[in-house]
């Protein structure tokens, strides 16, 4: 069996993600790949806890553009995630892993309600926490959730699943020439505008010395290979 590098971790997923190759919505084949990336690596003990966006479904920061106001924007944007986390755990739990989906705005129905010493008593039972609906307040990120409840949970390292292999000079998906950084600081992400997150959740990560790793979540093995310890992704970190 392999030997883990980290014993707790936050992983962050787009809501796009779960698109495919849809232009909207959900595709069952890319839940049914990310359970199983899930599932390799909680079967070598890894306590995993995930935050998943909602702009496959609706995005918050789009609402004024449709003449919502913003506050409301952002409300109709944690349900999308709500949305998605059920799609998730749904996913997951087919694949034989207890999961806990817990909210922030309270769904006694469908979900817990967030509670910081609950979901570390999950984790330590091996079960995979999903956390909905951001934070529970507007003008605030999933980038800025998964940071929050990252450093809440006591987890070692964020890491960001996307559709490239790391953390760029400039866009690679269109510029074929742009340069990939192996390491990378947290003033330089904020200088340099490299949009890995937004200011709230990188300034959040570096004030309390938590790590981010940007890998491709798009290949298979690729998240056992890096809570494993093999050197893939951008890692931000002071």
């Amino acid at each position: 069996m392999k030997e883990l590098k980290f014993k707790r971790v936050l992983l962050k997923l787009s809501g796009e993600s779960l698109m495919g190759d849809q232009g909207f919505g959900i595709d069952s084949k890319v839940l049914d790949f990310f359970a199983d990336e899930v599932k390799q690596v909680h079967d070598i003990g890894l306590e995993l806890g995930i935050v998943i966006g909602g702009g496959n479904i609706y995005r918050g920061l789009s609402a004024g553009a449709q003449g919502i106001d913003r506050v409301t924007g952002d409300h109709m944007g944690m349900l999308a995630t709500m949305i998605n986390s059920l799609a998730l755990q749904n996913a997951i739990e087919k694949k034989g892993i207890y999961t806990r989906l817990m909210s922030a705005i309270q769904m006694s129905q469908i979900a817990e309600p967030y509670i910081r010493r609950r979901a570390i008593r999950h984790l330590e039972k091996k079960r995979t926490i999903i956390f909905g609906a951001g934070t529970g307040h507007p003008y605030f990120s999933t980038d800025t959730a998964a940071s929050l409840r990252a450093v809440e949970i006591n987890a070692e390292v964020i890491i960001k699943g996307t559709r490239v292999d790391g953390v760029y000079d400039s866009d690679p998906e269109k510029n074929p020439d742009a340069v990939m950084f192996k390491t990378v600081s947290y003033i330089d992400v904020l200088k340099k505008n490299l949009r890995v997150m937004d200011l709230t959740a990188i300034s959040l990560c570096q004030e309390n010395s938590l790590p981010i790793v940007v890998f491709n979540m798009d290949v298979p093995g690729n998240l056992l290979k890096l809570v494993t310890g093999e050197n893939i992704g951008t890692i931000i970190k002071n």
